[in-house]
């Protein structure tokens, strides 16, 4: 595996010390990227290129491997950490709620927003990424059932979660949520807004908690599904025994792709985690500016041109993925093309966890602070304190960190997608054929997702 690390070393070095061309926007001050693109570009691409050429001529097969065990948690202090997070995380959600329905109608100075979309929506998702997907505990909607359910005796359901659903609500509440709502609405900048649609999705949790009972928290919230999937590719593994207890582990960041997803609603969920974030960032370049301005004149839709486009995008990105599996599978029998789409799905979420950590990082860490000052301004009914969690976030620190994120979640992907072929096929040469188009893909989408990043901020 040396060799491997120093080409990737060495293709990052070279990314992280060039010339300087391209600007874009942190912290709502420009700057300039210091790299040329045409070298960020083939750098990147030609580092993902090598890795997956690597693997084939080395016949190297990346597996989980045995988890090293980091520390083990009481079962008296898991349970207090538990009571703790799950009581702790359940007041914040009121009290946002509450601060965004009475509280200053001004979305960077009312925690409601800042809390829910920054601190909660990303900020749970870093978390995931970093140690594993907290939402069993934290889930608002799950602590209100448990109430609930004491109050009637047992656990609460009235009818079977019909297998026919899978997740598909998660991806319909995903595609709404993170893709139409939070980038094509005002909503995350109102703190009314904001509240009401807390209060909504509340609502529709509970109900169908009460309906479907605790299967519905496992498939149809999307929040469940983004930080399970997220955590996935987390570094470490906790694992609670039948004591009680906690068991924190090390593994291999590839290890938790090599697992097929359940079914096909999963590997939609994926794709979309891959398309919202890139939407994301292509909404605020002035080609999707230019694009949109020229449908709407075109299409007289209005505001309704970027839905248009979001899903256009969307089903694009599922088309892509299809042909690939196509490919991969040489257009075998449904069932291949279904087992291949299945097991292939997961060895992309690194490129997912990847581009959502380089694009949101620095706003997480900046709105974490704006929400602490403001959550002590209203305690204390005094001005809201200066805290900044980003001072040390230079210039080159944030465009290396872009770049590394972005470069290292792709090669991480790629060796996810060599461990499944190899574990799929009966030879390395069919492991190699059937790893070719999905290696193309994640060149390709690599040197996308970096021109996204170097393109200039259009705001407004």
């Amino acid at each position: 595996m040396s060799r491997l690390r120093r080409a990737l070393l060495s293709t990052l070095f070279v990314l992280l010390t060039s010339g300087v061309v391209s600007a874009h926007e942190v912290g709502g001050s420009r700057f300039e990227a210091p790299l040329p693109l045409t070298l960020l570009f083939a750098g990147a691409g030609v580092t993902v290129a090598v890795t997956a050429v690597w693997l084939g001529i080395s016949a190297h097969q990346p597996t989980a491997a045995s988890p090293t065990r980091l520390t083990t948690l009481s079962a008296k202090l898991s349970r207090s950490l538990t009571l703790a997070g799950r009581v702790g995380f359940f007041a914040l959600v009121v009290l946002a709620v509450f601060w965004g329905l009475f509280g200053k109608q001004a979305g960077a100075e009312n925690p409601a927003t800042v809390f829910s979309w920054w601190v909660w929506l990303k900020g749970v998702a870093i978390v995931s990424v970093l140690v594993g997907s907290p939402w069993r505990v934290l889930s608002p909607w799950r602590t209100l059932y448990r109430g609930l359910s004491r109050l009637e005796g047992s656990d609460l359901r009235l009818a079977r979660y019909p297998a026919r659903l899978a997740h598909w609500p998660a991806v319909v509440g995903f595609l709404l949520v993170v893709g139409i709502f939070e980038n094509l609405t005002p909503i995350p900048r109102d703190p009314q807004a904001t509240a009401t649609f807390v209060l909504g999705y509340t609502l529709v949790m509970v109900l169908g908690g009460v309906y479907f009972g605790d299967t519905w928290f496992e498939r149809a919230d999307f929040f469940a599904v983004l930080y399970r999937l997220f955590g996935r590719v987390s570094p470490v593994r906790c694992s609670r025994t039948e004591t009680g207890e906690i068991h924190i582990d090390s593994r291999r960041p590839w290890a938790g792709c090599l697992d097929a997803a359940g079914d096909l609603s999963i590997a939609a969920f994926i794709i979309a985690t891959v398309y919202t974030v890139s939407f994301d960032g292509f909404t605020s370049t002035p080609e999707f500016q230019s694009l949109s301005t020229g449908l709407r004149g075109a299409l007289n839709l209005g505001g309704a041109v970027n839905i248009l486009l979001f899903v256009a995008g969307f089903l694009g990105f599922l088309a892509s993925y299809a042909l690939i599996v196509i490919l991969i599978t040489r257009a075998g029998s449904r069932n291949e093309w279904r087992a291949a789409a299945l097991v292939f799905a997961p060895t992309i979420l690194p490129i997912a966890v990847a581009y959502e950590l380089a694009h949101v990082y620095p706003f997480v860490l900046d709105n974490t602070g704006q929400f602490v000052a403001l959550t002590l301004a209203g305690v204390t009914a005094g001005p809201a304190p200066a805290i900044s969690l980003t001072d040390w976030l230079s210039l080159p620190i944030f465009w290396g960190s872009q770049v590394l994120l972005i470069v290292v979640g792709h090669v991480v992907a790629v060796v996810a997608a060599h461990g499944v072929a190899i574990r799929r096929y009966e030879t390395p040469t069919l492991a190699q054929r059937a790893h070719v188009p999905l290696v193309a893909l994640m060149v390709g989408y690599t040197m996308l997702s970096l021109w996204i990043i170097s393109r200039p901020v259009v705001t407004g």
